[in-house]
C-alpha cells in the first residue's frame, strides 16, 4: 500500500492527516477515468453521510472530448477533492465545486489540469462558504506542456467567512512552458456585505435567512450548467442554512 501522505507535501499542506489515514487503506490508489476521443461526459459528485469524505480521480481527456465535473464538498469531519486531469489536442474540461462547512470541519479540493497537447481548453470555479473554526483550502495547478500551444485555462477561487474563527486557504498556480497561451487565475477571501444584510433585512428577512439568501447567491450559480442540477443545489442550499 502507498504510504500515507504527511504534510510536507504541498498538496497536503492543510490535510487532517488523522483522519485521512482512517480511509487511506481504500484510497491510496486514485479511481482512475478515460473518456475517448470526441466523447463528452458530465459528472455531478454528491456528498455523503461519512463524517469523512475523500475522492481521488484521474481523469484523461482523448482528443476532442470533453468533460463537465459539478462537485460539493461538505463533509462534517474531514472531505477532500483531488482531481489531477490530463488534457489532450482540443480537449475541453470544465470543473464547478464548492467546499460548504462550519464547526471544526476541514475541506479541501487540490487538483491538478495537464494541458499536454495544443488547443485544450480548461476552466475551474471553486467557491468556499465557512462558519465556526472551519478550514478550506483551494490548491490549484495548471501545468501547460511545451508545445501545447492555444491553451486557454482559468481558475475562478473565491471564499466567504461567516466567522472571525473560519480559514480559507487559495492557492492558484500556473506552471507554463509554452508561449501561445491564455491563462489567467484569481482569488479573493471575504465576508457578507453587510450594506447587502441591512437591505434585505429592511424588506422583512430575519438575519439567519437573509444570510442564508446571499449565501445561496453566491454558489448558487454553480450548478446552472448541471443535467439534473436541482439535487446538488438543494444540498448546497441545506448546508448552507446549517451554518448560516
Amino acid at each position: 500500500m502507498t504510504a500515507l501522505p504527511t504534510r510536507k507535501l504541498e498538496a497536503y499542506r492543510y490535510a487532517d492527516i488523522v483522519a485521512l489515514g482512517e480511509v487511506w487503506r481504500d484510497l491510496a490508489t486514485p479511481e482512475r477515468i478515460d473518456i475517448a476521443a470526441q466523447q463528452k461526459v458530465q459528472q455531478v459528485w454528491m456528498p455523503g453521510d461519512e463524517e469523512v469524505q475523500i475522492r481521488r480521480v484521474e481523469m484523461t481527456l482523448r482528443a476532442g472530448a470533453s468533460a463537465s465535473i459539478f462537485a460539493l464538498n461538505t463533509a462534517a469531519r474531514y472531505g477532500r477533492i483531488e482531481l489531477d486531469v490530463s488534457l489532450h489536442l482540443g480537449a475541453d474540461f470544465s470543473f464547478h465545486a464548492a467546499n460548504i462547512g462550519g464547526g471544526s470541519s476541514t475541506l479541501e479540493i487540490v487538483t491538478i489540469v495537464r494541458h499536454l497537447e495544443p488547443s485544450a481548453t480548461s476552466s475551474q470555479t471553486v467557491r468556499s462558504v465557512l462558519g465556526g473554526k472551519a478550514t478550506g483550502s483551494y490548491l490549484g495547478k495548471v501545468a501547460v506542456a511545451r508545445g501545447a500551444q492555444q491553451t486557454d485555462s482559468i481558475q475562478s477561487i473565491k471564499a466567504m467567512l461567516l466567522d472571525r474563527g473560519a480559514t480559507a486557504n487559495a492557492k492558484p498556480e500556473l506552471e507554463i512552458y509554452a508561449d501561445d497561451v491564455k491563462c489567467a487565475h484569481g482569488a479573493t477571501v471575504g465576508e457578507l456585505d453587510r450594506e447587502q444584510l441591512f437591505y434585505a433585512a429592511a424588506r422583512g428577512l430575519d438575519p439567519a435567512s437573509a444570510r442564508a439568501l446571499l449565501l445561496e447567491g453566491f454558489v448558487g450559480g454553480l450548478w446552472d450548467d448541471a443535467d439534473g442540477g436541482e439535487e446538488i443545489a438543494e444540498l448546497a442550499r441545506a448546508a448552507l442554512r446549517a451554518i448560516a
